[in-house]
């Protein structure tokens, strides 16, 4: 895909990755579309980011739950620029449920609404896409998984597996896409964003945050614009690169360091 003119949907981009991200696609040469569920003040702020990046940005208020949402999002995207070349699936939720071992603290209620953003809502927004990318010949959509669906581990069992499950919606759809439509994702591990502060509180947050500095390889958590770096290289680069899940953890999933010989 080339980057001037490009135009590119990114859910949920008011704050934290979704932001970093439309504002990178944007530096770029970009044009793109900004979605929010609540918070509009963000995402006007990030859009305005967009537009003295030099790129045009157009904000618009949908729930990628709602599939009558999804399709407007699209259309929005088509009635302002007549195109659609990339997708991020950022939008997602979860319960905050650090223990694992408090299995009566979900519920299927809380499963459902957690899979019909994670999951569905990717999938509603892919389907949405999908005509104008198959008539354009080309497209791109980046799926914004975690680490969390890897491992099996993060803010809550249903988050998890939400997050595995999209991993495993990315090969389903990188093969009934191809060939063009490439389909990837990026699993983050701890990044710093607004939404784990206030998910963790602000005690637990930067214990985690120490905890994971001192335990990862490479000594560092991450940030919402090292995630980006990895969605707009498989967006705007990566042309023969379906299928894959590019992890962005500082290591985390290697587990602990070797044993050293002594």
């Amino acid at each position: 895909m080339q980057a001037n003119n490009s135009v590119v949907i990114v859910t949920g981009s008011g704050t934290g990755i979704g932001a970093a991200c439309a504002i990178d696609l944007a530096k770029r040469g970009c044009r793109v579309v900004i979605n929010y569920t609540k918070s509009e003040t963000e995402a006007r702020a990030t859009a305005k980011e967009c537009e003295a990046a030099g790129a045009a940005a157009i904000v618009v208020k949908a729930n990628v739950a709602v599939d009558a949402d999804c399709k407007r999002l699209a259309q929005a995207a088509l009635d302002q620029w007549g195109r659609i070349d990339g997708l991020v699936n950022n939008a997602g939720i979860t319960k905050f449920v650090p223990n694992h071992r408090d299995l009566d603290s979900l519920t299927a209620e809380d499963f459902q609404r957690i899979y019909a953003v994670n999951v569905i809502g990717s999938f509603q927004m892919t389907r949405a896409v999908a005509p104008a990318m198959q008539k354009q010949g080309r497209g791109a959509v980046v799926n914004v998984a975690s680490i969390a669906g890897v491992v099996g581990n993060g803010s809550s069992v249903a988050y998890a597996a939400s997050k595995g499950a999209l991993n495993t919606m990315t090969l389903s759809l990188a093969r009934a896409l191809a060939p063009e439509i490439r389909v990837n994702a990026v699993c983050p591990g701890f990044v710093e964003t607004r939404w784990l502060q206030q998910g963790f509180g602000e005690q637990v947050y930067a214990q985690a945050k120490a905890r994971y500095e001192e335990s990862v390889p490479l000594k560092q958590t991450i940030s919402p614009e090292a995630v980006s770096d990895a969605i707009v290289w498989l967006l705007l680069g990566a042309s023969l690169t379906t299928g894959e899940f590019i992890i962005v953890d500082s290591g985390f999933h290697l587990g602990t360091a070797p044993l050293k010989a002594r």
